[in-house]
C-alpha cells in the first residue's frame, strides 16, 4: 500500500482542472469542504494519487453537489450536510468496482473494467434497472457531465418544478416513486407519486427488484 505522501502530488494535482470545470459548468456546483484528516484517510484507502481527477476530488473536497442535488458526485464526505464518503457508500456495494456518484432517483455511477482496455463508467439507470457502460474514463466522464450533459442525460425524469423538490432532500437521501419508473405506469415522472427514502434503502429496493426480475 501506498503511503500518504506517495499518493498526494502537490506540483501535479488535478485540482486546479476540477476547480476550471465546475466553474466553467452551466448548472450550479456545490464543492464541499472536507476535514483534512478525513481526506487523508479517504485517499489513503482509495490509493489514487492527487493528480487525477477522483483522487483530488476526494482529497480536496468532500463532494460535488451538482444541479441543486440532482447529481452528487462522492469524496470524503460532509457530515453535516449528510453526504456520506466515497467508502461508506461502497461498503454496502456487492458489485465490482467503485461507486463514485449517485443521482437524487437512485441511479448510480461506477468505475468499473469493462470491455474496453481500460476502466470506465458504469451507470445503474432506475428506469430500466440495467447497468450501461458509458464509454468513459472519469475524469471525461465527469467533465462532460460538468459542461451539459446532465440535461440529455436526464431529459424524460424532469418535471415541473423538480428543482424545489429536489433541492428539499437531503444528500443521503433520494425520491422513491410509485409507481417505479422501470414500469410503464411509471415512466410519466410527473404523474407518479414521489417522496425522499434514504438513499441506501432506495437503492437496495432497485437493485433487489433487478435481480427479481432477472434484469
Amino acid at each position: 500500500m501506498r503511503s500518504l505522501a506517495e499518493l498526494i502530488s502537490e506540483d501535479r494535482s488535478a485540482w486546479a482542472e476540477v476547480e476550471a470545470a465546475v466553474s466553467g459548468s452551466p448548472f450550479a456546483v456545490e464543492i464541499l469542504p472536507t476535514d483534512p484528516d478525513r481526506a487523508a484517510s479517504c485517499l489513503q484507502r482509495l490509493q489514487v494519487t492527487t493528480n487525477s481527477w477522483l483522487g483530488s476530488l476526494v482529497y480536496l473536497s468532500g463532494g460535488l453537489v451538482v444541479d441543486d442535488g440532482w447529481l452528487r458526485i462522492l469524496g470524503s464526505g460532509h457530515p453535516e450536510r449528510r453526504l456520506p464518503d466515497i467508502h461508506t457508500v461502497n461498503a454496502g456495494f456487492e458489485g465490482a468496482g467503485l461507486v463514485v456518484a449517485q443521482d437524487v432517483m437512485g441511479g448510480e455511477f461506477v468505475w468499473r473494467q469493462g470491455d474496453g482496455p481500460s476502466p470506465s463508467i458504469h451507470y445503474f439507470a432506475p428506469d430500466t434497472l440495467r447497468w450501461e457502460d458509458l464509454g468513459l474514463g472519469y475524469t471525461d466522464w465527469l467533465y462532460a457531465m460538468l459542461g451539459g450533459a446532465i440535461d440529455q442525460f436526464y431529459l424524460s425524469w424532469r418535471w415541473p418544478g423538480w428543482q424545489d423538490e429536489v433541492a428539499a432532500v437531503p444528500f443521503d437521501a433520494g425520491i422513491h416513486t410509485a409507481p417505479p419508473l422501470f414500469t410503464a405506469e411509471g415512466k410519466d415522472v410527473a404523474e407518479v407519486s414521489r417522496r425522499p427514502v434514504p438513499m441506501n434503502q432506495l437503492v437496495s429496493v432497485l437493485h433487489d427488484f433487478a435481480d427479481q426480475l432477472g434484469a
